[in-house]
């Protein structure tokens, strides 16, 4: 199918699930990712963010809508409206609202850490989440679990590995990973983690201010875990100013180990992004888990 036909098909099942009239393709592309194309679509009343892709990837659509209204629940931070999902065509849609961004200032990186530690006192009776979703295009199980070591063990650390076994990673790196698993439960010694509701997904590119000054959060990979996972991948690839943690600390501190066990959490993260993408993650991944060893005596 042509894009131009795909784009009229997908107006056609839109135009029928808002009740209202869009115009007949969408005005722009929108940068979002390396996994979906978003566009901006216009129309009576309002625009829309429209994130578009194989029919197939409904599911993956629907999980993020839900993440959304469960951050929304929250009342919290601002999140995008979920307007509508669904497929036509063999093209999958996932419509939001559409927000003007501004620049992000050292008043909104302040708002944001309070916020997001407002976020996290959301929780729950155990790990987990209702439904699995997605970490970038990878699926992610969130099954219920009191037991929030095996829960990232088992369905983070382990999953990750499992698929980097296919994706021809070396055999030291699995072993090793898998032995960082049998001891990861000496780094929670003196710290127990409660359910908080998180981002789950919380990198630089999946923030925002709008245009009033207030922090949105977007392209979440919501479950009920550990907070201290947000906090982590905050500083993976950088992008959050001193504002941010001052404001987090003075809302919620963390625990004093944190920096020890922020290691195994963007852990998770960078071998994702070698099932994903390939390339040096897998030599990230190797000195990150011969670090946590080492820590731990291993």
């Amino acid at each position: 199918m042509s894009r131009d036909r795909a784009f009229a098909t997908v107006h056609e099942a839109l135009q029928e699930a808002l009740g209202r009239t869009l115009q007949p393709a969408p005005a722009a592309a929108v940068a979002g990712g390396s996994i979906n194309q978003c566009v901006r679509w216009n129309g009576d009343g309002a625009s829309l963010f429209v994130k578009l892709a194989p029919a197939e990837r409904l599911a993956m659509f629907e999980a993020e809508a839900a993440g959304l209204r469960e951050l929304a629940s929250a009342a919290a931070l601002r999140v995008p409206e979920v307007i509508s999902a669904g497929t036509a065509g063999g093209q999958a849609w996932l419509a939001l609202s559409w927000i003007e961004f501004g620049p992000n200032t050292r008043r909104s990186e302040a708002r944001l850490g309070e916020r997001l530690a407002m976020l996290h006192r959301v929780g729950a009776p155990r790990f987990g989440w209702h439904r699995d979703n997605t970490i970038g295009s990878t699926p992610q199980r969130n099954d219920w679990n009191a037991d929030w070591v095996r829960f990232f063990v088992a369905l983070r650390l382990d999953a990750q590995l499992a698929l980097a076994e296919g994706n021809g990673v070396a055999p030291r790196l699995l072993d090793r990973g898998r032995e960082l698993g049998e001891q990861a439960g000496a780094l929670f010694s003196s710290y127990r983690p409660v359910p908080s509701l998180l981002h789950g997904d919380l990198w630089a590119g999946n923030w925002g201010t709008d245009d009033s000054g207030e922090p949105v959060i977007f392209d979440p990979a919501v479950y009920f875990g550990d907070r201290e996972t947000d906090i982590a991948m905050t500083r993976l690839f950088g992008g959050f100013g001193p504002a941010f943690y001052a404001a987090y600390q003075s809302a919620w501190p963390l625990d004093q180990a944190a920096g020890t066990r922020r290691t195994l959490y963007n852990l998770y993260h960078v071998l994702n992004h070698f099932n994903l993408f390939g390339g040096g993650y897998a030599a990230q991944a190797e000195s990150m888990i011969e670090r946590l060893l080492a820590e731990l005596g291993h």
